[in-house]
């Protein structure tokens, strides 16, 4: 039996599609993650929550029995803080623990024995089945309540059939004990004559079977009642943790401010539509040659450290990423939804790639590597926005805009320089007035040209390199 909350709960089908078993695998994945923290956490705050209720009983104990035997159970529970100690230790938020489970068991073992035998600091000879008059059971309700924080609903059953089976085995033992206050018992009879209710109720060496029963009745419902609540929140988890491994794959293409607006709406990406947003393309100039002769890991890394820059900035600006290219990207400003200010956003993402990839290069030189040049081109027009595909869609973003915007970083090689910007986006950034005059002071105007695939000559400007490069 595991400890640990369990996973049988997350809902998982072996038929259906590959993508919808797939999807449910990493659902999977996130459940386990989820519900691991979830009891790292509340097994802190179950044995927080133990020392606070032991303190609580310390005090109230001498108060509801100004005598000083009752100091014997109050230096008992320095024992059940021992054990909640040990539990934080030997805790798992995976797997099986039994070291746990036997904690566990010490806890419900060593309150039974404290409410069965007799205080041994105390100086009154009472019959043995006095002490289930001390209505002790009801400290056994403070363990079920804490396990219900940190573990499984199997666990939380199990606790109960544990309490039930040695509340069971105390009044058996008890009961079988050999009579020891007969006399007194006969004087009770006396006093309450032919009333054999009232005899069995006051009668200091009675059990009170069905008392016991009802006891034993009583916690296993209570039991099985927060089993069904500590089930139904790992449900709940497990439902946040495929909400939260949505995002996070939206959080792949969508800037966080972006995904926050996707997750209010449903189904946002389905409404298929024309508007205007800013299209960039990156690429590595020359990466093909500088790969020959380079070993897969450095080249996979060289990759890594570029992608992870033009990343950052590209989500740093409010962008999407909308797909890698290789060496390159496609990012887009304005999708899902227009901004006041995505082409400003654009041409900034533009420049800060452009120093960021200036650091790399710093870098690169000190470690004997060869510089990165990097190649920008960005546009502004209509694009079309929707999503494409069946079982595995793709939000696409298609135009005219979009092939221009290509263009104008292959434009890069022709003109020696790191970016190529239309005057379509520099007027549209101008227009939003965002931007300040920094943002504008690298660029040099140049004539229209010819761009393969538009009809009409684009005007542009330019950016030099930040570095230099060998030829």
């Amino acid at each position: 039996m595991s400890v640990l909350a369990d996973t049988s709960d997350i809902p998982f089908s072996r038929s259906g599609p590959v993508e919808r078993t797939e999807a449910r695998q990493a659902t999977l994945k996130f459940a386990e993650a989820a519900l691991a923290d979830s009891k790292r956490e509340g097994l802190l705050l179950a044995v927080r929550a133990r020392w606070v209720a032991l303190a609580v009983t310390a005090v109230t104990l001498p108060i509801i029995n100004p005598n000083r035997e009752v100091l014997y159970y109050v230096a008992m529970l320095s024992l059940f803080a021992v054990i909640g100690w040990a539990q934080l230790k030997v805790g798992r938020t995976t797997g099986r623990s039994r070291p746990e489970l036997f904690l566990m068991f010490c806890d419900l073992a060593l309150l039974t024995i404290l409410s069965v035998l007799p205080n041994p600091w105390s100086t009154v000879n009472w019959p043995l089945a006095m002490q289930f008059r001390f209505d002790s059971f009801i400290y056994f309700f403070i363990f079920l309540a804490t396990a219900t924080l940190a573990y499984s609903w199997r666990t939380v059953v199990a606790m109960g059939a544990w309490t039930s089976a040695l509340w069971a085995i105390a009044v058996t033992w008890v009961y079988l004990q050999p009579e020891t206050h007969a006399a007194l018992s006969e004087r009770v009879r006396a006093a309450t004559g032919a009333d054999i209710r009232l005899f069995e109720i006051i009668d200091p060496a009675a059990i009170g079977v069905g008392g016991r029963f009802q006891e034993i009745t009583v916690f296993m419902i209570v039991a099985m009642i927060l089993a069904l609540a500590a089930r139904r929140s790992n449900a709940l988890l497990i439902s946040h943790a495929g909400i939260e491994r949505e995002r996070a794959n939206l959080a792949r293409y969508f800037s966080p401010n972006v995904v926050a607006e996707l997750s209010k709406n449903d189904e946002p990406l389905k409404q298929v539509r024309t508007q205007d947003v800013a299209v960039l393309f990156a690429d590595i100039v020359g990466f093909t040659a500088y790969s020959d002769g380079r070993s897969p890991t450095e080249v996979i890394g060289t990759l890594r450290r570029f992608h992870e820059r033009m990343e950052r900035e590209v989500f740093r600006h409010d962008g999407t990423l909308d797909k890698y290219l290789g060496d390159g990207l496609m990012a887009t400003f304005g999708t899902p939804f227009n901004g006041d200010c995505d082409a400003s956003n654009a041409l900034r993402c533009a420049q800060a790639m452009i120093d960021s990839m200036e650091e790399l290069n710093l870098e690169r030189k000190h470690r004997g590597e060869p510089p990165i040049q990097l190649s920008l081109g960005v546009h502004y027009g209509p694009v079309v926005l929707g999503d494409i595909g069946l079982n595995r869609l793709e939000f696409a973003v298609i135009g005219t805009t979009v092939n221009a915007a290509s263009r104008l970083e292959s434009l890069t090689r022709e003109f020696g320089c790191a970016l190529v910007v239309s005057h379509e986006l520099v007027q549209r950034a101008r227009a939003e007035g965002k931007c300040g005059n920094a943002d504008f002071m690298h660029l040099v105007e140049k004539p229209a040209c010819i761009v393969r695939g538009i009809e009409q000559p684009v005007a542009i400007w330019t950016r030099a390199n930040g570095v230099s490069f060998p030829n």
